[in-house]
């Protein structure tokens, strides 16, 4: 007991860089200013959120959220406040605002704004609403402020800091992405995923107009693409815990029996990442689900250490300057 009580002690004292945290914020907040302002563009707000007596499509009597509740119900006035708050809290998030504790209040209120409002009306309401609550909750715990943020320019007059936050937040974002995928892989129920519905659920899925951002029925041609990427996409869903468990088991290194040697050889992150990112980003241009994309590709960067981020992207940046470096000296190789 007390070895284990040591052990939490020690993972809640960790520092690292706040890269990781931040690029989780930055994200985030794309997503929940996505997630409101083509709703206020097509002039929705009313028509979507308030009650029938106050020009809405149906009766909202007695729905929403406690805060609804409590400010008057789902008017207009209550309503657009609502709105242009959260959206307030969506782009002070996005440029980094608020310290060590005011950036953790403004994420607290664009949680309970955009909680309030996803609550007003069920028909409105999209899986990707919790998952963006759930991000923005996450935020309320982490330090997402020290880098890329206003805050670092206006402490120390550069976007980039290396000030320490606390590690155990991005644990938690990481935990909150194993359980989004292996909950939604095993609910994934239907025979249309197996193979004794001839994994034809992407097939169909892309057919349907009320998902699909313009017509796809040219899916036709490519049927047994559809059927490869419906067994590949639940394979990779309900086996991403195995992500989790590598990056625990490389903590120590040549430790442990055979299966920890075997986990621990290949780095899983990069071929799940890479996974997600192609069908997120696939997801996004070919079928119209809201800000679901940039949300759940908001917790990625966490899956790595800031270090790790940092070396990647020094690695990037030569690699583009030698390339730019080649292109222009082909001229005169010539």
């Amino acid at each position: 007991m007390i070895r284990s009580w040591a052990a939490w002690l020690g993972i809640l004292r960790r520092r690292e860089g706040g890269l990781s945290v931040a690029l989780f914020r930055i994200v985030t907040a794309i997503g929940l200013i996505y997630n409101l302002v083509p709703t206020i563009a097509r002039g929705l707000v009313e028509v979507l959120w308030t009650d029938a007596r106050y020009g809405g499509y149906r009766s909202l009597t007695g729905a929403g959220s406690w805060l609804v509740t409590l400010l008057g119900g789902p008017t207009p006035e209550v309503v657009w406040s609502l709105v242009w708050i959260t959206l307030a809290a969506g782009i002070a998030l996005l440029v980094g605002v608020g310290g060590r504790i005011g950036g953790r209040v403004i994420a607290l209120i664009g949680l309970q704004g955009m909680l309030a409002i996803s609550m007003i009306n069920g028909d409105a309401k999209g899986s990707y609403d919790a998952l963006l609550c759930d991000a923005l909750w996450l935020l309320v715990l982490c330090d997402g402020t020290a880098t890329l943020s206003l805050d670092a320019w206006r402490r120390e007059r550069s976007w980039v800091s290396d000030l320490a936050v606390a590690a155990w937040p991005r644990y938690l974002v990481i935990v909150q992405l194993c359980t989004l995928y292996a909950s939604t892989g095993i609910h994934k129920i239907s025979a249309f995923w197996t193979p004794m519905g001839g994994y034809t659920a992407l097939y169909y899925i892309l057919l349907q107009p009320t998902w699909h951002r313009w017509s796809m029925y040219w899916i036709a041609w490519v049927f047994p693409l559809t059927q490869l990427l419906t067994a590949l996409t639940w394979i990779w869903e309900v086996s991403f815990p195995l992500v989790g468990l590598y990056l625990y088991l490389r903590q120590k290194p040549g430790e442990g029996g055979r299966l920890r040697r075997i986990l621990t050889r290949w780095d899983l992150r990069t071929p799940y990442v890479l996974f997600g990112l192609t069908m997120h980003l696939m997801i996004f241009i070919l079928m119209e689900v809201g800000p679901f994309s940039f949300i759940a590709m908001a917790f990625y960067p966490c899956l790595y250490r800031p270090d790790e981020l940092a070396r990647a992207w020094s690695w990037l940046g030569r690699r583009l300057g030698r390339s730019s470096q080649g292109e222009a000296s082909s001229p005169a190789q010539a």
